[in-house]
């Protein structure tokens, strides 16, 4: 798993250095993080909000797709300020396909500025069943859900 986003380091870099600092008004993502719905509802409700940009700003090889939170788009999750969102599902348009083999499974999810600690115990007092990445240590983290 942790291959599939593991070269959004330079990316998620450059979202923490412009992210915007999270404020009280900021949309919680939290809900959407028990991991069911689908890549397409959780990334075209973001974009219809104007939170995230309409195209990904990369692409992984796998066809995983970063989007950049735009300004005033103010995003959280588990408290956490987002700095980019992710997903893929296989021959949907609104992603776009990497120049390797695409992932097998749909997935969405946020990077968020946090450490993997910090994220994992407030997944655990949240009782959801994301799963998180170091995306760069200590400093921002992928919490990643893969809906059946």
């Amino acid at each position: 798993m942790s291959t599939k986003i593991t070269s959004l380091s330079i990316f998620a870099s450059i979202c923490l250095i412009s992210a915007p600092v999270l404020s009280a008004n900021a949309q919680s993502l939290d809900s959407a993080l028990d991991c069911q719905a689908t890549p397409h509802a959780f990334v075209s409700d973001l974009m219809r909000d104007h939170k995230i940009a309409p195209t990904p700003v990369h692409v992984e090889s796998n066809s995983v797709n970063a989007f950049r939170t735009v300004d005033g788009g103010d995003v959280s999750a588990l408290g956490f300020n987002v700095g980019a969102v992710v997903g893929y599902q296989a021959n949907d348009p609104l992603f776009r396909s990497g120049k390797g083999r695409p992932i097998e499974r749909p997935l969405y999810g946020v990077v968020v500025s946090a450490s993997v600690d910090a994220v994992s115990a407030k997944l655990q007092d949240a009782k959801l069943h994301a799963t998180v990445h170091q995306v760069v240590p200590m400093v921002m983290t992928a919490i990643v859900c893969e809906p059946q």
